[in-house]
């Protein structure tokens, strides 16, 4: 491998534009090539990526000769196909975006994927990685005795717009609690150390989307909801979501308990939706309250200025990405999130939506 990791990017939307910019404040990297079918999203990534190829097809990206690693970042319910089209032609180490599938009729196919790609897949669930996310997960141990209850609320803005609308639309997104939430199951799995068992869900779409139509078709996607999760081990955790939330002063809150006390994560949202009358937004706190002897402690946990910039995700795009160089580069030896996190977090979301449609509990074997 030369000393430049050169990247291949499918999808430079929303997202795809993040992805770029965080590669670009990364040492010798560079992106050779990239496949948007969108021209004024092409205009857009052309300004972080000015080297890149721009091709007009996953095959024509495929054959430029110096790609090191691709990043998928195109729409939810195109991930399945584009993987296995980079299987039968060059297999190289990817990061993909999340959800890593939509429909439970893709899962054969996954399956066939996960058995037998031969190189290493990340599966991008950016929430590990926001700095007061990661603090909490490195003191919850001692903080809680051993986490016994863990809560996520999220309280946040609505859908952003996206190319094509496709994010209006569960057969698109897989619905809410896979698009937006698999990040968040994501995160129980991994501050619980446990495999989930059944999930049970309540939800609806109540204040977002309603006066909207695209080709006579209404939005189908929820904009709040609850979720709880039992998990093999006897520990539980529950989401709050609310996408008309956007007032609040923080848009992450997450608790975790234990015998030995609690300790919480407070996450703004993204610096560029905070209004400016209000001075400077938010930072980030991690909060250690022990029950013996009471007495919270708030610590900041400040992010770096450019990388807050580089993206919405308090910079946890960026952190990401470093890891995924390093696993690129051969000095790691697995990604941190694998192939089988990504799927188990999308079977927890579906089980919620099933869940919330059907009025009742959802055992994860039911799905797999």
């Amino acid at each position: 491998m030369s000393t430049t990791t050169h990247y291949g990017i499918i999808g430079c939307g929303m997202m795809g534009q993040e992805h770029l910019r965080n590669i670009a404040l990364l040492p010798n990297t560079d992106v050779s090539a990239i496949f948007e079918p969108d021209a004024d999203m092409r205009a857009e990534a052309a300004k972080f990526a000015p080297r890149a190829m721009f091709v007009n097809s996953i095959d024509a990206l495929l054959e430029v000769s110096d790609l090191d690693c691709i990043l998928i970042a195109s729409p939810n319910f195109r991930h399945v196909e584009q993987l296995h089209a980079i299987a039968n032609k060059r297999p190289v180490p990817i990061l993909v975006e999340k959800p890593l599938f939509t429909d439970l009729e893709q899962l054969s196919q996954l399956n066939t994927f996960i058995q037998s790609y031969p190189a290493p897949v990340w599966v991008a669930m950016e929430y590990r990685y926001m700095p007061p996310v990661a603090a909490m997960l490195d003191c919850a141990k001692a903080a809680t005795g051993g986490i016994k209850m863990l809560t996520i609320r999220e309280h946040r803005f609505p859908f952003l717009e996206k190319v094509g609308d496709w994010n209006r639309f569960n057969r698109y997104t897989g619905g809410t609690f896979v698009e937006k939430c698999c990040h968040f199951f994501d995160l129980m799995r991994l501050a619980l150390g446990a495999e989930p068992v059944r999930v049970m869900a309540s939800g609806g779409q109540d204040a977002n989307h309603l006066e909207e139509a695209y080709e006579g078709d209404r939005p189908d996607i929820l904009d709040n909801g609850y979720v709880i999760v039992d998990f093999d081990n006897g520990t539980r955790a529950m989401l709050e979501l609310c996408m008309f939330a956007e007032g609040s002063r923080y848009q992450e809150e997450i608790s975790a308990v234990g015998p030995a006390g609690k300790v919480e994560a407070l996450v703004p949202g993204p610096g560029r939706f905070w209004p400016e009358h209000l001075g400077a937004p938010p930072v980030p706190q991690l909060i250690v309250s022990p029950r013996h002897p009471k007495g919270p402690e708030l610590r900041e946990i400040p992010v770096d200025p450019e990388l807050l910039e580089a993206g919405d995700h308090n910079g946890s795009t960026f952190y990401q990405h470093q890891k995924f160089l390093e696993l690129v580069r051969g000095e790691r030896n697995a990604p941190e999130v694998s192939l089988y996190d990504g799927k188990l977090a999308v079977l927890m979301g579906m089980a919620a939506q099933i869940s919330m449609k059907e009025g009742r509990a959802v055992s994860i074997s039911e799905l797999t």
